[in-house]
This record gives structure tokens, sequence and C-alpha cells, in this order.
């Protein structure tokens, strides 16, 4: 089955600025998810896909293909997976005249993978024809039925008022079912149901659990990174430091 990977990386990023050609351990975020696309036995090519000329070069810089630059009404503050990915896949299909099987979606935020975990879930989506895409997670240490919101008078109150148990969110978390948080370290797309349903991700997800990984959402997770870089080694980091200078 023909295998690749699209990484998404729009340019205009308000939270974190610039983020996704930041230097994590001397190299652009980015080149991490490029280095893990890479590293997989199992994806043939690796697409970046951004609005950006700046992320774009770098991205070529580091081994990815930058086919096309996503048009700017694919990557606003509002543009959605399903609008990059189609763009996506009707250019590969106009311009290449053929798709693959698989796309495996790769956000730059979360930046330290293991291949050997991409190939895993790779052959694991293979063997259900069933699933209509599949989605790693990370095991959350509370249940949502925990979390409260502020009502508009400034009071606590839970996100789940049908719940018919007094405070339910006061019970043990093992009372409820183990939830899981999406964390961008390897989606699976199928380019044919995407096309055929204009959905994404359809209605059998395959679940793909990942360890608790770090994502960046704000500018004080790359600090925590950089700690984990110094505590754990990890084969994608391995790759960039033997196969490239580090960046000042």
């Amino acid at each position: 089955m023909k295998v690749y990977s699209i990484i998404q990386a729009r340019g205009g990023s308000k939270g974190v600025p610039g983020k996704n050609i930041r230097a994590l351990g001397g190299y652009p975020l980015i080149a991490y998810s490029i280095a893990a696309s890479q590293l997989s036995k199992r994806i043939k090519r690796t697409i970046v896909s951004t609005d950006s000329e700046e992320i774009a070069d770098c991205s070529k810089q580091f081994g990815g293909e930058v086919p096309f630059l996503r048009p700017a009404e694919f990557a606003q503050d509002k543009s959605t997976d399903l609008d990059v990915f189609q763009h996506a896949i009707r250019w590969l299909k106009e311009n290449e005249k053929e798709m693959p099987d698989f796309l495996v979606q790769f956000r730059p935020t979360t930046p330290l993978r293991d291949p050997l975990d991409i190939d895993r879930a790779i052959e694991l989506i293979q063997t259900k024809s069933e699933a209509t895409s599949l989605r790693s997670a990370h095991e959350l240490p509370e249940p949502p039925q925990k979390m409260l919101q502020v009502d508009k008078n400034g009071f606590f109150q839970g996100f789940f008022p049908d719940d018919p148990r007094p405070e339910y969110y006061n019970l043990p978390r093992q009372m409820f079912p183990r939830a899981y948080h999406p964390n961008g370290y390897v989606d699976i797309i199928r380019p044919g149901f995407v096309e055929k349903n204009k959905a994404l991700l359809g209605p059998k997800v395959l679940s793909f659990i990942t360890p608790v990984i770090t994502e960046v959402d704000l500018p004080e997770d790359f600090d925590y990174l950089e700690y984990q870089l110094t505590q754990k080694r990890n084969p994608v980091y391995e790759y960039l430091t033997k196969k490239y200078s580090k960046r000042s």
C-alpha cells in the first residue's frame, strides 16, 4: 500500500508566533515531524502543507517536500484539518493523477515521536478495513466528568448537568470510564473516504494509545520539551543531530 505523510504548518500562529520554525534543541520544530516521517519504514513521501515561503524553505532544508503552497483561504485561524486535507488531495489528484491509500497526519506541535510507533499505527489500520481513520491519544489523569466550568454569575458548575448523581464531579475518578486526549502523535486518513464523504475521520476511528506526550500550545512548552530532550533519548532528535548541524 502507498502511504504519504502530510505535515500541516501555517505561518500565522498567534498563540506562539513562529512556532513551526522556532528552535527546539537546536533544530526548527517542524524538522522533528519531517525526520519522524523520513524514519518511518512505511511512509514513502513527506509532504509539507504550508502557506508560508519561510516554512517551505526551512522544510526543504530538512528533507521535506513542498510541491505546493497552501492557499491563504485554507490557512486561517478557523481553517479546519478537513480544509487542509481536501486541498492536498485535490492537488495530488489533479497534478499527479494518483492517490495514496493512506495519508499520515503530523502536527509539528507534537515533536517527540518514535518512528516505531508510527509504523505500528500504519500496520494496525492496514489490518482494519472497517476503520475510516486512526487517531492517537493518551490517557487523561482525570476524566472530563470531574472538570468544572464557570457560569455567568461566577459560580462553578459541572459540564454534565444530565448526570443524575448529586455532585457527580466529586466522585472518585475510578467511577468514570477512562478518557483520552487526542495528541497529534500519529493520525491516519483514508483519502478515498475524505473525497467521497467530505469528512476527515468518519464514524469508525481506530484508537492508538500513546504514552503521555507534550504538545506546543504555549511558549513555556518549549522549555519543558528542552528539558525532556535532556532526560530521555529520542530517535528523531538523535537522527537530526547526526545528519544536520544545530542552529543558534
